[in-house]
């Protein structure tokens, strides 16, 4: 798991990728008010202030959008806010037009946790989003992550807005982590890695096996069947958006994945880059 948080002081667990300042943002999916997909690449080319919460409904997260939509009164028209929960977009609609929301672009997680998960962001006990604020620059490189560990707590608004000031300063940086966070698309011919680099790439993937020469295979397990499929769940979803499907058996409480690219009668560095993704989730 990625992390821990408190609700009134009782310990929670947080899931999915972590965030790390310096590397390349994950792409994610969301939904608009109107039901329409919100990607990151929607907002490219702008520096993008994120901030997560559990829920609307809430008197911490009510404030939180309010406060930054108060606060971005004032900045420039290439900096976007946008607000994240999963919360129904019907509700985040009406919260918006009872109270005026303009500044802050309010968009819903509900239908796969896709941002919660690639930002290591899911409350697992709650199957809600944590409190945080994240500050990608133009070039879509994380600069700068506050968690809230406390999700009664508010954000340090100052704070953010005193390391947005920064970026401002410098909108865009070279990524400062170069390892791949996305899955290359197969078009035509596809040819496999030679062992040599496959053997260099297993080393620094732990608990992967290489079968056959062709595949990469890990087995997970867990306390249950229910905790097995919760992991089955969230790795559907990154395999979906990677475009780079395994093979997945579960077996009760043991979940085995192979990864393979068929195109290439072997491996290549999508399944690779995949393998990471799926161990970054921290199971």
């Amino acid at each position: 798991m990625s992390g821990k948080v408190t609700f009134q002081g009782n310990p929670l667990t947080l899931v999915g990728r972590p965030v790390r300042v310096g590397a390349s943002a994950p792409g994610f999916r969301v939904v608009s008010q109107d039901l329409l997909p919100i990607t990151l690449e929607d907002f490219k080319g702008k520096i993008k202030v994120i901030t997560s919460f559990p829920s609307i409904d809430t008197p911490v997260c009510d404030l939180q959008v309010k406060e930054f939509n108060k606060r971005a009164t004032g900045l420039f028209s290439d900096v976007v806010i946008v607000g994240i929960s999963k919360d129904l977009p019907f509700a985040q609609k009406r919260f918006c037009e009872t109270f005026g929301i303009k500044n802050v672009q309010v968009v819903s997680d509900y239908q796969t946790t896709s941002f919660g998960i690639n930002y290591g962001l899911l409350i697992k006990e709650l199957n809600l989003l944590g409190r945080s604020v994240i500050i990608v620059d133009k070039a879509d490189v994380v600069r700068y992550f506050q968690l809230v560990t406390e999700i009664t707590k508010s954000p340090d608004y100052d704070d953010v807005l005193k390391s947005l000031a920064e970026v401002l300063k410098n909108p865009s940086i070279a990524v400062q982590e170069t390892s791949p966070v996305k899955c290359k698309p197969c078009e035509g011919a596809v040819a496999a890695l030679p062992k040599d680099k496959i053997e260099k790439l297993l080393a620094q993937r732990s608990g992967w096996e290489l079968v056959e020469d062709k595949k990469l295979v890990k087995e997970f397990k867990f306390k249950n069947f229910i905790e097995a499929k919760y992991f089955l769940d969230l790795v559907a979803v990154i395999a979906e958006e990677q475009g780079h499907h395994p093979t997945i058996t579960i077996i009760y409480n043991k979940v085995r994945i192979t990864l393979t690219t068929h195109v290439a009668g072997g491996l290549t560095e999508n399944d690779f880059i995949m393998s990471k993704i799926i161990d970054e989730l921290g199971f």
